[in-house]
């Protein structure tokens, strides 16, 4: 085991594959804690005009069960032994599949349209809040992909892409080694940055609900905005290069939301970059629909 949470032979295959699953986190009744949380706080958003969007964007901002989570000690650990010890929160997003939906998220790198310059000191925690199988939309991962650099994207913008500007990658993935991201309720994957990964449809009759979490290192830019937010979580920022990110607010106060949504919107600088006339109008990444008989 190494100092941090993962043994030297965890660590040796996320550096040669791009990724790591399946992790323990939560237990059962952990993660059906923190499901009743994040549809709790998307049914009182809907109360709260056009509030419903940021449980989708900025659910550490916004749900207090997710603020907890991203700061826990384990879940810092596990970035630390890839990272180093000084480790940003630079966002969080959930990526929530409705029952029996065509929604999808296309072969894609992450840090291709973040603006980011260093592809080295970025990592994601995507957490699995139910159960995650092929069936429901489970991510698939191309192994050692992380290793060709960032490659050319297409925009499509697409409505059943759930990813901002529907980008995929331009040239063709061979899918024939992707592995499937099959995860228990509780269970995380860690995955690169550049690494390719999609997933399919939801055709089960439950949501399938996943927290993406992204960690960087200080010393990364943002090379394309001309601000960018992240918070210091463990460790020291020596660089400053960073603002920090709005304080979260559990109740939905309009002073607050206010700053939320400010600091969205100076992101869609680098988000929409060349595609400005399809940046949201509010400080939303992208628009996701309510369902029509929601859980909560």
């Amino acid at each position: 085991m190494t100092d941090h949470g993962l043994t030297e032979e965890q660590l040796a295959a996320y550096e040669r594959d791009g990724f790591l699953f399946p992790l323990p986190l939560l237990s059962g009744d952990q993660a059906g804690d923190l499901r009743s949380g994040i549809e709790g706080a998307q049914s009182r958003a809907r109360d709260v005009a056009n509030m419903f969007q940021y449980t989708f964007n900025v659910p550490h901002l916004v749900i207090p069960q997710v603020q907890e989570l991203v700061t826990r000690p384990d879940v810092l650990d596990r970035v630390e032994a890839v990272m180093g010890p000084d480790i940003m929160l630079w966002a969080a997003s959930l990526f929530i599949k409705e029952a029996n939906t065509t929604d999808f998220v296309s072969w894609h790198q992450d840090l291709r349209y973040w603006g980011l310059d260093d592809d080295a000191h970025e990592l994601t925690v995507w957490v699995a809040v139910t159960d995650v199988t092929p069936e429901n939309g489970a991510m698939r991962f191309v192994p050692g992909s992380h290793r060709s650099g960032l490659v050319e994207h297409s925009d499509t913008f697409s409505a059943d892409n759930q990813l901002s500007r529907g980008q995929e990658i331009a040239q063709t993935v061979d899918e024939a080694d992707a592995v499937t991201v099959a995860l228990k309720a509780g269970d995380v994957s860690m995955h690169h940055g550049s690494l390719f990964h999609a997933s399919g449809p939801n055709t089960t009759a439950d949501r399938r609900i996943g927290l993406a979490v992204r960690y960087i290192c200080p010393e990364m830019r943002q090379g394309v905005g001309s601000v960018d937010h992240a918070t210091l979580v463990r460790g020291v920022d020596r660089y400053g290069h960073f603002e920090p990110m709005a304080e979260p607010t559990f109740d939905f106060d309009p002073f607050r939301m206010a700053a939320i949504d400010r600091m969205l919107l100076a992101e869609n600088e680098f988000f929409y970059k060349g595609a400005e006339d399809k940046a949201p109008a509010h400080g939303r990444r992208k628009e996701m629909a309510e369902p029509a008989n929601p859980a909560g």
